[in-house]
């Protein structure tokens, strides 16, 4: 069966927490302040002011294809297999009339291929059957296909239609919120998310997730973090810094 998803709200309302995230969260604290966020804002912006979603696509379903396909997998191969995918399968129509076994000899090396052909081919139906065709412009829409979880809508979303519906928590961005730069004590994406929108402003949602994920693959990285060439390096003060 496909895999469905509750719709997953993101709220920047005063939540309920235990005493062990309220004392992590108070102890943020500078970490968070508006001088240091308009800092790494203005920092971001120099180092990387065309960031963007590396993911080819041409359309709103494309794009949602290709998001699907980098679940446990890079953007890279991604980007290797989906030129030829949509020059076979160029629509939702095309893709909803295959048989999932038939998609996966197409997309095997994107890892978790059966899976991923299931919930392509599904979700396609969906979109024809209930959409005309066309990828819906809301997250509550989004969250029914199935196997679209939050951060594959918010990239569709912000990408393809520019809007600003949230921040996408790849691990790039988790790993530098949380263990390096401090913005966050969460400790599941939807955490970090809800810690993150709170503190950076909504104009900047669909740049800043971009910009951390370029600023995580360059320069913070999860074994051996360039801390010597990191323009950031003097705001942060991270245990697993190599300088």
């Amino acid at each position: 069966m496909p895999t469905r998803h509750r719709s997953q709200k993101i709220s920047t309302q005063p939540e309920r927490t235990t005493t062990s995230r309220t004392a992590a969260i108070l102890k943020l604290g500078g970490y968070t302040s508006r001088a240091r966020m308009k800092q790494i804002f203005t920092l971001l912006d120099q180092s990387f002011p065309e960031a963007r979603c590396v993911l080819e696509h041409r359309n709103a379903f494309q794009l949602l294809v290709a998001t699907i396909l980098s679940a446990q997998c890079t953007d890279q191969r991604v980007n290797l297999v989906t030129p030829e995918l949509f020059r076979k399968y160029p629509t939702a129509q095309t893709f909803a009339a295959l048989e999932a076994e038939a998609l996966e000899q197409d997309i095997y090396c994107t890892g978790f291929f059966r899976a991923k052909a299931r919930n392509i081919v599904a979700m396609s139906k969906e979109i024809v059957q209930k959409f005309n065709g066309t990828v819906p412009r809301t997250m509550e829409e989004l969250l029914t296909l199935p196997g679209v979880a939050r951060k594959t809508a918010n990239v569709v979303l912000g990408t393809a239609y520019g809007i600003a519906s949230g921040i996408v928590v790849d691990t790039h961005v988790f790993r530098v919120a949380t263990r390096r730069l401090k913005l966050s004590c969460g400790r599941t994406p939807e955490e970090v998310e809800r810690d993150l929108l709170r503190i950076v402003p909504r104009t900047r949602w669909i740049r800043f997730s971009y910009q951390l994920t370029l600023f995580g693959r360059q320069f913070c990285l999860a074994r051996k973090p360039r801390c010597a060439e990191c323009f950031l390096e003097a705001i942060c003060d991270s245990p697993e810094k190599t300088v």
